[in-house]
C-alpha cells in the first residue's frame, strides 16, 4: 500500500493541480487511516477541482474519525449541494441519511 502512496505522492510532486491524482492519494490514505492526511488532501483537492460530490463525503468521514463533528457537518451539506447540482441525488440522500442518523443533535 505504501508504494502506491509514494507513487501518487511523486506523482503530484511533479504536478501539484492534478486533481485525479489528489483524489486518489487521499483514497490511498483513507485505506491506510491516515485521516489527517485524507483532510490536507481533499481541501486542496476541493479548492481546486470541480468535484462531484464523492469527495466530501469522503472528507466528511474523516472529520468524523478525527472527533471533529462540526466540519464532518459542514462537508456532508456541501457534499449534498454539489451531488444535487451534478445530478446524484442517491448520493445526496446517503448523506442525508448519516447526517440525520449518525450526526444528529
Amino acid at each position: 500500500m505504501s508504494e502506491r502512496i509514494a507513487v501518487f505522492e511523486q506523482m503530484l510532486e511533479a504536478d501539484p493541480a492534478n486533481t485525479m491524482v489528489m483524489f486518489g492519494l487521499a483514497k490511498e490514505y483513507e485505506k491506510l487511516g491516515r485521516n489527517e492526511d485524507v483532510i490536507r488532501v481533499l481541501e486542496d483537492y476541493l479548492a481546486k477541482a470541480d468535484d462531484e460530490g464523492n469527495a466530501y463525503g469522503t472528507l466528511a468521514a474523516a472529520y468524523e474519525r478525527t472527533g471533529n463533528r462540526e466540519k464532518a457537518i459542514e462537508a456532508y451539506k456541501k457534499g449534498i449541494d454539489v451531488s444535487l447540482a451534478h445530478g446524484h441525488p442517491s448520493m445526496a440522500n446517503e448523506y442525508k441519511m448519516t447526517l440525520d442518523l449518525e450526526l444528529a443533535d
